[in-house]
């Protein structure tokens, strides 16, 4: 897989149901760049363990792959949504390292 650092803006959302989960969704032409640099790369499931920045917050998470949107999500934790202050619907600006 190559690294690489990727940036780009997203809005915070939240899954409705338990657990309430809040991601990003990549932009689709991103979500094909990382699809195409990271062939084999994947789990079982499609995900790909990233290194993301929010602000001054940086943490280690998955990319998850969504079908219906033909784009990855990236989950925002609890921890990282309150240290920078995120709402839902919060435009967000992300860097990604992949790997």
């Amino acid at each position: 897989m190559k690294k690489g650092i990727d940036r780009f803006e997203g809005e915070l959302w939240r899954v409705e149901g338990p657990g309430g989960w809040r991601f990003i969704t990549l932009p689709e032409d991103l979500s094909d760049i990382i699809r195409f640099r990271t062939v084999g790369a994947a789990s079982a499931w499609g995900s790909l363990k990233v290194t993301a920045t929010i602000g001054a917050t940086r943490w280690s998470t998955s990319l998850f792959p969504d079908t219906r949107r033909k784009a990855y999500l990236l989950p925002v934790k609890a921890d990282v949504r309150k240290r920078e202050k995120l709402a839902e619907g919060a435009v967000v600006a992300v860097t990604l390292w992949l790997g």
